[in-house]
């Protein structure tokens, strides 16, 4: 099946970047949100991505105009009526997300591929929320859309493999390094990440050490790029409640158990880069 024109369910990090991928790879898209404040806000964050490219020498100013004349937006979903391949990339709810797949599945042409962005939650249950349950997979990309190279795609138990080998072709196209994983809560990437940061986070809540020595111990002493507590704050510490909840509740293993600490901040408001404060604070 070729993948022409492309729906994103979601204008906010992920969607504008996954928006953003998809154009500069030569697709036409479409980019929704509930408001149009939403999805202005959306397409401006693509503009200044784009900006930063070109004044990097990443592009010409040429590309940049073009990628941003192929992508529309929207604050309604009946637009997507011609969509080859929709990705959604909404808030990581199941209830939200199983209610917005099958409005999709009533607005969609027949054969159009329904995805998810989702980092965490069953495919397989958001699949059975359709008609066309074969035709739904997970395409997990990784912030910054734009830089990540990998696209986790998750098979639902339903999907068909000739849906399975399009979106691993469209990904290679956009530029992306796919890796196909079987349906399971985390899959792979969040399930060994995201109770890493976890466990960085209980380190604090027990006393261990301070925010900043937690991360460099783990920057020096494992050699990665970024501490679990500053990556949490860049992920949004609603994301990582989120992510370990569904991992608790849907393995019913006390090892994904939520650190109470995670759970105050969020009840705080304090997510991280977003909100100017987490674990370390942000202008």
């Amino acid at each position: 099946m070729n993948i022409d024109k492309v729906g994103v369910v979601g204008a906010g990090t992920m969607g504008n970047g996954i928006a953003q991928t998809f154009a500069v790879g030569g697709l036409d898209v479409i980019m929704s949100d509930i408001s149009e404040q939403a999805v202005q806000r959306g397409l401006e964050a693509i503009g200044k991505s784009l900006d930063r490219l070109v004044a990097r020498d990443k592009m010409g100013a040429a590309d940049r105009d073009a990628a941003l004349a192929r992508i529309r937006t929207t604050t309604r979903n009946d637009d997507f009526a011609d969509r080859d391949l929709v990705v959604e990339a909404a808030l990581e709810k199941v209830d939200l997300k199983r209610k917005l797949f099958g409005e999709l599945d009533g607005i969609c042409k027949s054969d159009a591929i329904l995805t998810s962005n989702t980092s965490s939650i069953s495919l397989t249950k958001i699949a059975a929320a359709t008609k066309r349950p074969g035709r739904v997979i997970g395409m997990h990309f990784f912030n910054p859309v734009p830089m990540m190279k990998l696209v986790e795609i998750i098979r639902a138990l339903q999907t068909e493999d000739e849906v399975c080998r399009t979106i691993e072709e469209v990904s290679r196209r956009i530029g992306k390094t796919p890796h196909v994983v079987k349906d399971s809560y985390g899959f792979v990437v969040n399930r060994v990440l995201v109770p890493m940061i976890n466990e960085g986070i209980n380190c604090l809540y027990e006393g261990l050490t301070q925010p900043e020595d937690i991360d460099n111990a783990m920057k020096l002493g494992a050699n990665h790029p970024m501490g679990p507590l500053a990556l949490a704050d860049l992920i949004g510490l609603d994301v990582i409640l989120d992510i370990m909840q569904t991992l608790y509740e849907g393995f019913d293993d006390p090892k994904y158990r939520p650190s109470p600490l995670l759970k105050q901040m969020v009840d705080a408001g304090y997510l991280g880069r977003k909100t100017g404060r987490g674990f370390f604070t942000y202008n």
